[in-house]
């Protein structure tokens, strides 16, 4: 039952906010199962992948996911995922957790940030997007404006590969599905409007930490089913919850107050990693 509310907590933070779920789904279970990071990291990613498939098929009829960028961003992370995996069991606990609230630091702060500047962008989250056209830019990645499809070059795969690559590690270091790395990389590679980024995003993030699950069950990782199915089915069950509720919920008000929270939760983390 616990596993069950802590896993609707993520959906629904998921739905309402965009934000990262790993970001807030491995403190909830550090804290609220009594586990450590590496026990948290693949059922965190496992729930996070599950809400991020129901995501992409949720857009995939609205034609704005670019799903050959989504593979490619995968496929390279399964290429880094394996050395962050390593690197995680070789780090001493308190440096993982440092590593870790410094990301949530990153995340909460970038989310203050856009709530300022960017307020309409609070509203485009996971659970209610809908394609809205953007003036383009002058990236590197090009959008055919007949297609609506990348036209893809080098310095193109270059861009996209590396977010990839860093979103791999990042997986298997840290057990966050990236969404964070991948969303201001094709924002600022590419010309797609921001509902497609996070459209994007979300095919990514869904394939990425199905794969890091499965690479750390393969190194002997354990994943308590008791556990991680109530977990993966709560954060979908959020995530339902977050599309139904989000045309009036979601926004800058909601997103400030949940970066204040992660702030929070961040300096939390860096306290218990301090000797005392």
């Amino acid at each position: 039952m616990l596993a069950a509310i802590l896993g609707l907590a993520v959906g629904l933070i998921l739905g309402l906010t965009g934000a990262g779920g790993s970001v807030i789904a491995v403190p909830l279970l550090i804290w609220g199962m009594g586990w450590t990071l590496p026990q948290a990291v693949p059922v965190a990613l496992l729930a996070v992948s599950a809400a991020a498939i129901f995501g992409t098929a949720t857009v995939w009829p609205q034609g704005i996911v670019r799903y050959r960028a989504a593979l490619m961003m995968s496929a390279a992370g399964m290429l880094t995922a394996p050395l962050g995996l390593a690197a995680a069991q070789i780090l001493p606990l308190p440096l993982l957790n440092v590593g870790f609230a410094l990301i949530l630091l990153v995340v909460s702060l970038r989310m203050l940030y856009a709530a300022r500047k960017s307020p309409d962008e609070t509203r485009v989250v996971r659970a209610g997007l809908r394609d809205q056209r953007e003036a383009p830019g002058e990236p590197v990645c090009k959008v055919n404006p007949d297609t609506g499809r990348l036209l893809w070059t080098r310095p193109c795969a270059l861009a996209i590969t590396g977010g990839g690559l860093a979103t791999g590690f990042l997986s298997g270091l840290l057990g966050v599905g990236g969404g964070f790395v991948i969303v201001p990389i094709l924002r600022a590679a590419t010309d797609l409007s921001f509902h497609s980024a996070v459209a994007t995003s979300l095919m990514a993030i869904a394939l990425t930490s199905a794969g890091t699950v499965l690479m750390a069950l393969a190194q002997g990782g354990n994943l308590p089913l008791l556990v991680a199915l109530p977990f993966v089915l709560g954060a979908l069950a959020g995530m339902l919850a977050g599309r139904l509720t989000a045309n009036r919920l979601a926004g800058p008000r909601l997103q400030t107050g949940f970066a204040s929270v992660m702030l929070v939760v961040c300096l939390g983390m860096l306290w218990s990693a301090i000797p005392h």
